[in-house]
């Protein structure tokens, strides 16, 4: 949704009434001079070897505050002023008189708060207060008790804000009309804390005392407070606009201050319907404003914002000359939020917020500070700056958590939420969301609610879960409408339209459409009337496509250009272009499509927003390759690709960078396609190898960069208060983690209980990883880190011997590719599309691993594959196979494929071959790079198997198991034990076929070399003991379980009880698995799907293999299904055998035992020995 400013006036205090306050209320301090205080009640503040007398201090103090009271502080610098008061105090202290110290030291404070360095402020007022508290002067604490309620007002600590305002009043009893303005005050506060009740019964209160006196102007005045509560605050319009009748009844004539009289009465005129606002009476000779929340108050809006921005640069230079910090950052925030930023100039935007940024830090306003880095973050966001932009949100939330300003983080949230959608980080978008809508719920806030409904549905909407989005923007428009806002019920009708075209529902998307386009011609305010129908008008074009009707989509699309500009928004009237490009493209006129998406690009490039500019021209080499322009189209997608690669270094964490890549891969998709045209034009230009290397380049870039950085000690200087926090994180999801195993070892236990655990569990695993990137980036040895460029071709042939030949695989939705890498030679082959190819892959895969599939289908299924992703290359097919596949192909074991030679009997390409895994070619070589210089580990194997998972185990209670049902399993019940339970039914099986395992394996090696782990050792602390780094083989025989939804919670099983049955940690989470030290030849890990994970476009199966990997081992032996406990049994005997008595290495032994297995006839079929698979080095 186009976010249109819902105001552009704030209620904080107008900087000339305020210094006029603070100004009038000290001078009643600065009374005629008292008797002097006696000597020895001020000895601290008597300075030695003093020579001057009291006569001739006081004349002096006196001139100096004469000189400070003639200062016209409208046309000097205030510091001038500062520095004539503090010379008056220098004397003052040296005359002994306390009551004109205090009064001095209250002045300087008050000055100290208008030139906006309250910290400064705060150190005078503290001053002064005991000493007119020792003076026992009530109107000198009343003075210093205002100053102090200003200045801890502005420092964020609003509780002490509210307790000197109470404060003020009982000092200054003569003065009753003090305690309105004080209740006024009190209530802005509660309204900043999110304490809406309280700040309207303060206001409630004010109003009462203005009742009693029978002030109807000051009634009126208190009123409008109220009604811009309920607008801004609550967002309750309807409500807001009985409210300023009332006031208007009370007072007609607006003899109040009519400022904040039209300011109210336009803020509610963004909203409310015209209808509705016509009830209202307007205030006399009113002028809207011309804002860039108004740009239709001028024929030309964009000419009204240049010219205002002239206009607050002269107020810039004016309070920078009076060094005034506040009014001058106030101004440069102004530039940016209704200057720049409307004017699509973010650069311009960006320097502006820096130096508004600069001065808030300075003055110390924690609130106004986390705004303007909230303002800063937004800009950020559209130039592509992600990372920063996340920084800047976060620094916000840290103060607006500190200082407990609900409300003001809620909007912090959204705005982080809008950034992790723009990465494609959707989860962490919807927490984000979800986060806010529970503040604004506690808050009462109605229209932010509706508003984060909204952004809640664009997710959904992104993640084509169109039903779920409806239903979002449905709740937000139950409540837009009871509560008057009728912009935003027509921007929700706008989205309503939108999913509905997404959805291919073209009658309802009409009908939405037009509601919403009759609704903006209801609002007041011109430019979000257009801007409105501008959007919708789009998507009433992109309909017209949609039925083919191309003529009068390109109409349509003319005419919402020319209404978005008329709107003064650049990026509606940007996104605009979309629609006529696709039409004059479906018009069959190429030329003008192209040259649209170029004016789309300009406008873009102008306003610095690099990532719609990569999709312009993504958009154009498209185009361009549809039109035979192919080596245009290669330079405009070569463009779109550095600026995707820009984006994505400048992310820290490794989720957003994956989540990021995954919404990019059809640019990469595209150079491919276009290259590999290229070499069809002319093969003798290398094209195929620059398309290899791209494929390269958008295939598992996280896990390269994490295997570079696994050797670097990223905490080696880790801060004191990171550590402390890394602590407290492991310790809060330690006690978790045991509570998680206590309820797995009930026998029913509470699902709803486990479900919040775990949940708990995940919040805790997100704040960790969150921690290691800060870790990381406060890393020197991580800064200096440079991460790997993707090999090139002849970098990749240098990994290869002359014995093995790579396939690397590329599915596209229109050709899928395979290259052929030898050391010498390159092959490339045109494949079918990604459709076809994974619908082969799916049914190959079930006809393994469903047991009662019948030899003739498992046999038709691999042929059928084999024929599409293997025959084209048959002759090349070398003695070992090193597969990167793509897509589904990562779930399917190559070495039950058949040979593609082979003619009608079933003959498994194990047979003739090797087969070896990599998630991409750079993986062999940071894996070498990395394990180069590491010496053999001294021992031969540390096992562990047969962990106790209950308390009900016979281990624990010494009872004999029930087997009584162990012999009607069968065979798929018993590939079942080792699956990963769902903890909401049943936890987890005994697997006391592991023990065989285990032992089975330790008879074949020595007994010295080997360390075994059974039982209740086989636990936690077992598996994170450094003396495993011993050893060339880590083999761990247990559950495993991948979380598709969330990978990081993917793991291994260990014994979660001790001997008396009491819980303990046991699961190792992907995230623990990355901090283990495990610089092993060899993991092998025989439990269930260890080899699955998460599949994530541009960065493959996300699981435990690369945490292994990372953990420090070169090759990983992981299953791809669930195996039965004897066939597993079988092959891992028959696999170490092979390694440790026949000395072949990994991938040979693993062939062999394979082999074994399928030549056995109890084991033949391919369920029970083709499951596992090796990744990574087969040297």
């Amino acid at each position: 949704m186009h976010k249109l400013n819902k105001s552009y006036i704030s209620l904080s205090y107008p900087l000339g009434l305020t210094l006029l306050l603070c100004l009038s209320l000290s001078s009643k301090t600065v009374k005629a001079a008292p008797k002097p205080i006696p000597s020895q009640l001020n000895i601290l503040t008597q300075p030695r070897n003093q020579t001057n007398t009291p006569d001739t201090n006081r004349a002096a103090a006196e001139k100096a505050e004469a000189e400070a009271k003639k200062l016209d502080l409208k046309t000097v610098p205030i510091t001038q002023g500062i520095a004539k008061w503090e010379e008056a105090l220098k004397y003052w202290r040296l005359a002994s008189d306390r009551n004109k110290e205090a009064a001095t030291l209250d002045q300087i404070a008050k000055l100290y708060w208008v030139r906006g360095e309250y910290r400064k402020a705060l150190e005078y007022a503290k001053k002064a207060l005991p000493i007119c508290q020792a003076l026992g002067d009530r109107e000198c604490q009343g003075a210093v008790a205002t100053s102090l309620s200003l200045i801890y007002d502005q420092l964020g600590e609003y509780q002490k804000a509210i307790a000197f305002y109470e404060q003020v009043p009982l000092f200054f009893t003569e003065t009753p009309n003090l305690r309105p303005t004080t209740l006024n005050n009190i209530a802005h506060v509660y309204d900043k804390l999110g304490e809406k009740q309280k700040a309207i019964d303060a206001y409630e209160q004010a109003f009462d005392f203005w009742k009693k006196q029978g002030d109807a102007v000051n009634q009126a005045k208190t009123l409008e407070k109220i009604a811009f509560l309920y607008y801004a605050s609550l967002g309750e319009i309807n409500k807001s606009l009985e409210i300023l009748k009332q006031a208007n009844s009370l007072d007609p004539e607006f003899k109040r201050d009519r400022t904040l009289s039209n300011l109210i009465y336009f803020s509610v005129a963004n909203s409310i319907c015209t209808d509705k606002l016509d009830t209202l009476k307007k205030p006399p000779e009113v002028e809207q404003p011309k804002t860039a929340s108004n740009p239709s108050a001028n024929s030309n809006g964009e000419a009204v914002v240049k010219n205002n921005i002239e206009s607050w640069n002269k107020n810039v230079e004016k309070w920078q000359k009076l060094e005034i910090l506040g009014a001058e950052a106030d101004f440069l925030e102004i530039i940016g939020d209704f200057g720049y930023t409307q004017l699509g100039e973010y650069s311009k935007a960006w320097e502006v917020y820096q130096k508004a940024l600069n001065l808030r830090q300075i003055m110390g306003g924690k609130s106004a500070e986390a705004k303007t880095l909230i303002n800063g973050a937004e800009i950020l966001n559209k130039q592509g700056k992600k990372q920063e932009a996340i920084d800047y949100l976060n620094q916000a939330l840290d103060i607006q958590r500190q200082i407990k300003t609900r409300p003001a983080q809620a909007d912090t949230l959204l705005t982080l939420g809008d950034v992790y959608s723009s990465l494609g980080a959707y989860p962490e978008s919807l927490k984000a969301y979800e986060q806010a809508l529970s503040l604004w719920r506690e808050s009462s806030d109605r229209t932010k609610e509706a508003d984060t409904l909204i952004n809640i549905g664009n997710v959904h909407r992104k993640l084509q879960n169109y039903p779920q989005a409806l239903n979002y923007y449905q709740q937000a428009l139950s409540i837009s409408r009871p509560t008057g806002d009728c912009r935003n019920e027509a921007l929700i009708l706008e989205r309503i339209s939108s999913t509905y075209l997404n959805s291919g529902n073209y009658q309802q998307a009409i009908n939405f459409g037009h509601q919403a386009i009759a609704l903006s011609h209801n609002l007041e305010v011109v430019e979000y009337k257009l801007a409105i129908e501008a959007g919708t008008s789009d998507i009433l074009a992109q309909v017209k496509l949609k039925q083919k009707n191309y003529s009068q989509a390109l109409k349509d699309s003319q005419k919402t250009i020319k209404l978005a500009k008329k709107s003064g928004y650049k990026e509606i009237e940007a996104r605009t272009y979309t629609s006529t490009a696709e039409a004059y493209n479906a018009l069959k006129q190429p030329e003008k499509a192209i040259q649209t998406y170029q004016e789309q690009l300009t406008l873009y490039t102008q306003m610095g927003l690099v990532a719609e500019q990569a999709q312009s021209l993504h958009n154009i080499a498209k185009l361009q390759r549809q039109n035979k322009q192919i080596s245009a189209a290669l330079t405009e997608i070569d463009k779109a690709i550095k600026i995707i690669e820009n984006i994505r270094q400048e992310v820290d964490s490794e989720d957003l960078r994956t989540s990021f890549f995954a919404t990019v891969q059809d640019y990469y998709q595209l150079k491919i396609n276009i290259l590999m045209e290229l070499h069809q034009q002319d093969p003798s230009k290398g094209y195929d190898g620059q398309a290899l290397q791209t494929s390269e380049s958008s295939r598992a870039r996280v896990l390269v960069e994490l295997l570079t950085q696994a050797n670097i000690n990223i905490r080696k200087n880790i801060s004191p208060e990171l550590a402390d926090e890394e602590r407290r994180l492991q310790w809060l999801r330690e006690a978790r983690e045991k509570r998680l195993s206590e309820l797995a070892s009930q026998s029913q236990p509470s699902a709803e209980l486990i479900a919040s655990i775990k949940q708990e569990i995940e919040d805790i695993i997100k704040q960790q990883q969150e921690l290691a990137v800060k870790i990381r980036s406060n890393s020197p040895e991580y800064a200096a880190l440079n991460y790997p460029q993707p090999l090139t071709l002849s970098q990749i042939q240098q990994q290869l011997d002359s014995n093995t030949v790579m396939l690397q695989y590329s599915l596209g939705k229109e050709h899928s590719y395979l290259w052929a890498i030898t050391p010498n030679s390159l092959d490339s082959y045109e494949l079918p599309p990604q459709a076809q190819i994974e619908k082969a892959a799916n049914d190959f895969r079930q006809s393994l691993i469903r047991v009662a599939a019948s030899n003739k289908q498992q046999a038709t299924a691999a042929r059928q594959l084999s024929q599409i992703i293997l025959a084209p290359v048959a002759n090349k097919l070398a003695k070992r196979l090193v597969i990167v596949a793509d897509g589904t192909l990562q779930n399917i074991p190559f070495a039950a494929l058949t040979e593609p030679t082979a003619q009608e009997s079933y003959q498994p390409l194990l047979i003739n071959h090797e087969i070896v895994n990599l998630p991409s070619a750079s993986t062999i070589a940071i894996l070498r790079q990395e394990t180069q210089q590491r010496k053999k580990a001294p021992k031969a194997i540390a096992i562990l198997a047969d962990p106790v998972f209950s308390a009900d185990d016979s281990r624990v209670t010494g009872k004999p198991e029930n087997n009584s049902i162990t012999p009607d399993l069968d065979l798929q019940r018993s590939a079942l034990s080792r699956s990963a339970r769902n903890l909401n039914r049943n936890g987890w099986d005994r697997l006391t076929g592991t023990r065989e395992e285990a032992q089975a394996i330790l008879k074949l090696g020595s007994a010295k070399d080997s360390l075994a782990a059974f039982d209740f050792d086989a636990n936690y602390n077992w598996v994170k003991n450094p003396q495993l780094s011993q050893y060339r083989v880590i083999h761990l025989a247990t559950h495993g379980f991948a979380d598709d939804a969330n990978p990081e919670l993917s793991g291994i099983v260990l014994s979660l009880v001790d001997k008396q049955g009491k819980p303990e940690r046991g699961y190792l989470r992907l995230n623990d698995i990355f901090n283990l030290n495990f610089p092993a030849d060899l993991i092998v890990l025989s439990a269930c799907e260890t080899g699955q994970g998460k599949e994530i476009q541009g960065e493959g199966l996300v699981g435990l293999t690369r945490g292994l990997m990372y953990a420090g081992s070169p090759r990983i032996v992981v299953s791809l299904w669930n195996v039965d406990d004897e066939g597993t049994k079988e092959l891992m005997t028959q696999f170490y055998r092979q390694m440790w008595q026949e000395g072949k290495s990994p991938v040979a032994a693993l062939r062999a035992a394979q082999l074994s297995l399928w030549q056995n006839p109890n084991w033949r079929k391919p369920l029970y020995w083709a499951a596992f698979t090796l990744q990574g080095e087969w040297r």
